[in-house]
């Protein structure tokens, strides 16, 4: 019986509906059931073609089931999956090597997911906070911007102000002070408390909708950290991996953080995996049994995520997202000028959000994904009437201009 069940053809009414009964409802997806992915195209159950514009929120900059990361996952899961950390493993080494070469770090804490990581670098630095800082215990505080986008842990939903994500869920943990984003004054002030011990900020807003931060802020703000005694965490989670045109989105100012919290891309979307780097002088706070994950820096991770970082070098897509980016907002921008829906188009390499001239309560931005849908491209609003854009980094020119021109006719026919 149950077998007959998993193995049945459903239609995506009945997988949607399936969903629906026996899953939380956590999420609100656009209604469409993908059953297979290669390169910037999935495909629905029933067959239909897409181009995906959203890589699994930039998870998937490598392109789905890309060849050589597959092969590593396949290839290592025949082999050894899991040892936990209680013993060592032919893999994790040559990972860690290869990771802390690759980026220019001492050292990588390895995890699993990005929140994860975010709660990883927390801990560090506090822990450094009070061990380097000299800093009374309990009493550290990290600076971060309002409408950042962390995770949903406990811990990070506490100073969030996303009402969906933080409402209900206290009581909340303290320990955190919020100031706008891209605003170097509000950080020269927090800075001033002497128990502050980091400053963990995206270098780009994704979730809030593509904010991208003046020019210089990073620089600015990287400096104030230093001048003040205080950690610079940047949390790469969406941004890095080549997705804004250059490695990381802290390269555009030459920005090296003291803490560095990756994920997503980092495994190109075939198993979750995260990372947390430092130099020795942070990181050699953490002694065993401080911090650790039973899957963190497993066989599978390690092999997968070396492979997913070669492949981003060996087909320069962190020089293909700055290309393939700029040509794309030129594009865009024609259709800002055409059009009374498109308000503005902003961002950086091909993590891109257009603005749709509603207000945020509306539903034109899920209405035009739905006719994007419809016309074979998939995207997501943020926020109301957003509209973020972020296909694969493997994308070419020719398969960009066929989206533009996708998005362009759906946006005309909507205004209609």
């Amino acid at each position: 019986m149950m077998e007959t069940m998993v193995n049945e053809k459903l239609t995506s009414k009945q997988l949607i509906e399936l969903e629906d009964k026996y899953g939380a409802h956590n999420y609100h997806p656009l209604p469409v059931v993908l059953a297979k992915g290669e390169g910037v195209y999935v495909w629905d159950v029933e067959g239909k073609k897409y181009y995906d514009f959203l890589s699994a929120y930039s998870a998937v900059n490598q392109g789905h089931c890309h060849p050589k990361i597959v092969k590593a996952l396949t290839d290592q899961a025949q082999t050894l999956t899991l040892t936990s950390r209680a013993f060592y493993n032919d893999t994790l080494g040559v990972y860690e090597r290869f990771a802390t070469e690759y980026f220019g770090f001492d050292k990588i804490l390895p995890m699993n997911t990005g929140a994860e990581a975010v709660e990883t670098a927390i801990k560090l630095a506090r822990k450094w906070g009070y061990e380097k800082k000299g800093v009374n215990e309990n009493e550290a505080k990290i600076v971060v911007c309002e409408n950042n986008f962390h995770g949903r842990t406990t811990t990070i939903i506490s100073f969030s102000n996303d009402p969906d994500a933080r409402k209900n869920f206290g009581p909340y943990t303290p320990g955190f002070i919020k100031i706008a984003y891209d605003d170097i004054n509000a950080l020269e002030e927090a800075l001033a408390d002497e128990n502050v011990v980091a400053f963990l900020v995206e270098p780009i807003q994704g979730e809030a909708g593509v904010y991208v931060p003046g020019e210089g802020y990073l620089e600015e703000a990287r400096e104030l950290c230093k001048a003040a005694g205080v950690l610079f965490i940047a949390d790469e989670v969406q941004t890095g991996i080549a997705r804004t045109g250059q490695l990381l989105a802290c390269d555009h100012e030459n920005v090296k953080p003291d803490i560095l919290i990756l994920g997503k891309a980092i495994s190109g979307g075939v198993y979750p995996v995260s990372a947390v780097l430092a130099n020795d002088d942070v990181m050699m706070v953490i002694k065993p049994g401080q911090h650790g994950s039973t899957f963190g820096g497993n066989p599978l991770a390690a092999k997968v995520a070396i492979a997913a970082l070669e492949v981003i070098v060996e087909e320069k897509l962190a020089e293909n997202a700055q290309k393939l980016g700029e040509l794309f907002r030129s594009e865009i921008n024609k259709l800002v000028q055409e059009s009374d829906l498109v308000k503005l188009v902003r961002g950086k390499g091909l993590l891109n959000a257009i603005v749709i001239n509603d207000t945020e309560d509306s539903s034109t931005a899920w209405d035009i994904c739905m006719k994007l849908r419809d016309n074979g491209l998939l995207a997501k609003p943020t926020h109301g009437n957003i509209i973020r854009f972020a296909p694969p980094l493997v994308m070419n020119q020719e398969q960009l201009l066929d989206c533009v021109s996708i998005i362009r006719k759906t946006i005309l026919e909507f205004e209609k």
